[in-house]
């Protein structure tokens, strides 16, 4: 069987995106590759081809038990003999597992890096390997965001299969992580397959944070009744707003890593059965989620860096229809940041640079009144040529440049407040200042009586705690850690105080609020206005047909074929064979419950003919 008919009988797709074509070729024609491609871009399609082909045995190593779980179930659904091999496992559907293998059955094999480097596994499978497949391959990079040491172990498991072609995928790779990579796994000349990082469904937005809560909820109740994720820094911070969202009436649960397991079980499988709505989360959820409508990230802190953020919004709109990734951010964050990566004492001078240097990207991304596209696509490494995207706060108008003019002499201002209260204290306590709000200790300090004690008060305070930010990450001001954090003016700030140097800041529009509400409910957008209800209806069908199989949701079909779907309202088997997304398996499966729901819906101009 060739690929594109693999494509075809499997997944019911007619065209391969590119990159996807050209690295199930390479295995085909045992050569090594190096995919990246952007989270919902088709990464797994590049090493399950091969095995739809009937190539062999493609073994795929995997981070995360429960993206195995998840990745095994969507391969069966589309028709292939696929098993995991981890620690979850009983003896029963180990000893299922091992039978299916050593009979030959098996076309997929996900296991873990540790399962992998343990016993005889690895020689058991050498003789029908047709390819290895290592996902998240940026855990094998110390310069990856999610290093793993167990990935740096795999090179040599791969040495005992000479002559089978490895393929590494990654949705995160700057080109310092990419020579790391094929360093690491011993990449022979590969295939340097890399996609564009640009995702145009994903509106991205970026404000300064001011009340946590309510900036959550409002993002929340944009997107009612649809799937979320709010990822936050501490677990503090996670039971808090998981709590305050419930108050509001969200559906909505807690995870992170100091819950019990099976509380943590419990969050994962409802939110992907969708049965939950919202998770809020530290950065230990997520890599195992692989639900695909996703229709909103917020992250209620500032991430790591910018390789963490794309990942981490990743998971927005992996069907391709449209989502919301909002970051509010603070840059008490950077410093919370740089704090934790230092307790176990000082580090080397080379993590030290790759430290300062992510944090100051994600600052910058956060806080610059640029395209919000532009600057995570040139970040890894690619052009941008669209003047606007039309997908992002700046570009959609929310968030809007000062004039040189006026940005300096708002800097200058702010720079005056930190000079003249000699770093002794923090950004709250300026901004204040500024805003000429008196209280106690401020009139205990004589601060009241200061030149700018309410110099900026008319900017409000959203402005001015933002542009504090703001000049946080162009170095004309430092937060100093320590018991309290002290907002100090840098000598960068000095010079720009007498004129030498340049800054930019920016502001929220007026009507950006307004502008947010009109986006709600974006991935309905794509649907014709009489087409909602049937799509409604056959997401109501999947989620049934989905709990009576056991599997999520997302495994019987996407939300983007149920909008082709509801758009084309298919009468008949071939009919339906035809919508992208539906291949042989699911359409003996699941095809005739879904021509029944089609049917019993009259079309728009059905009713409008019945209509008196």
């Amino acid at each position: 069987m060739t690929i594109e008919e693999a494509l075809s009988k499997h997944w019911g797709y007619q065209t391969f995106r590119p990159l996807q074509r050209e690295a199930a070729q390479a295995a085909l024609d045992k050569r090594d590759a190096l995919v990246v491609l952007p989270t919902g871009g088709g990464k797994s399609l590049c090493y399950q081809l091969p095995a739809a082909a009937g190539e062999g045995l493609v073994l795929v190593v995997s981070p995360l038990i429960a993206l195995m779980d998840d990745q095994v179930a969507a391969a069966r659904e589309a028709g292939l003999a696929a098993d995991a091999l981890h620690s979850n496992l009983d003896d029963g559907g180990r000893g299922d597992a091992y039978r299916r293998l050593r009979a030959g059955r098996t076309q997929l094999l996900y296991v873990s890096p540790e399962r992998l480097l343990a016993g005889d596994l690895a020689r058991e499978l050498a003789p029908r390997l047709a390819l290895v497949a290592v996902d998240e391959a940026h855990c094998v990079s110390h310069w990856g965001h999610d290093f793993r040491p167990e990935y740096r172990r795999l090179l040599e498991v791969f040495d005992g299969f000479p002559g089978v072609p490895r393929m590494a995928l990654t949705a995160t790779a700057t080109p310092e992580v990419r020579r790391d990579i094929i360093g690491q796994l011993g990449l022979r000349q590969p295939a340097l397959l890399i996609g564009h990082p640009d995702r145009p469904n994903l509106v991205y937005r970026a404000f300064a944070r001011r009340d946590q809560l309510a900036q959550v909820l409002d993002v929340a109740r944009r997107h009612e009744g649809e799937g979320g994720i709010v990822y936050a820094q501490t677990r503090k911070d996670v039971e808090r707003l998981a709590a305050g969202l419930k108050a509001q009436g969200v559906s909505c649960a807690a995870y992170h890593a100091g819950l019990p397991a099976e509380q943590r079980r419990r969050a994962q499988e409802g939110f992907v059965s969708e049965a939950v709505d919202v998770v809020v989360a530290t950065i230990a959820f997520g890599m195992g989620i692989d639900r695909t409508n996703v229709r909103y990230v917020v992250h209620a802190n500032t991430p790591k860096s910018m390789e963490h953020y794309q990942q981490e919004s990743g998971r927005a709109g992996r069907d391709g229809l449209s989502a919301e990734c909002v970051l509010l951010f603070s840059a008490a964050d950077l410093a919370a940041h740089r704090r934790l990566a230092r307790q176990g004492g000082a580090l080397a001078p080379e993590r030290e640079r790759a430290l300062e240097r992510q944090l100051r990207e994600i600052g910058r991304f956060a806080v610059s009144p640029v395209c919000r596209h532009k600057l995570l696509t040139e970040h890894f490494g690619a052009s941008y040529a669209a003047a606007s995207c039309g997908a992002c706060d700046v570009c959609l108008g929310e968030t809007r440049g000062l004039a040189a003019a006026e940005a300096l002499l708002a800097a200058k201002k702010i720079l005056s407040a930190a000079w003249r209260t000699e770093g002794r204290f923090g950004c709250g306590y300026v901004a204040d200042l500024l805003l000429g709000k008196a209280d106690e200790r401020m009139r205990r300090n004589g601060h009241d009586r200061l030149a700018v004690f309410g110099i900026l008060k008319e900017a409000g305070e959203a402005s001015v705690r933002s542009w504090i930010d703001q000049l946080v990450v162009q170095d004309f001001l430092e937060v100093v850690d320590g018991e309290y954090p002290l907002l100090r003016i840098t000598r960068l700030g000095r010079d720009l105080c007498q004129d030498r140097g340049e800054v930019r800041l920016g502001a929220v529009a007026p009507a950006a609020r307004a502008a947010r509400r009109k986006g709600k409910a974006a991935s309905k957008a794509a649907l014709g206005g009489g087409d909602e209800a049937l799509f409604e209806r056959l997401r109501a069908l999947r989620l049934r047909l989905a709990r009576e199989a056991g599997i999520p949701p997302y495994v019987v079909f996407h939300d983007a074929t149920l909008a082709e779907m509801a758009a084309a309202r298919p009468q008949s088997l071939a009919a339906l064979r035809a919508v992208k997304g539906v291949g042989d398996a699911k359409l003996q499966r699941w095809g005739r419950a879904f021509l029944e729901e089609l049917r019993a819906l009259p079309s728009p101009a059905q009713s409008a003919k019945l209509a008196p």
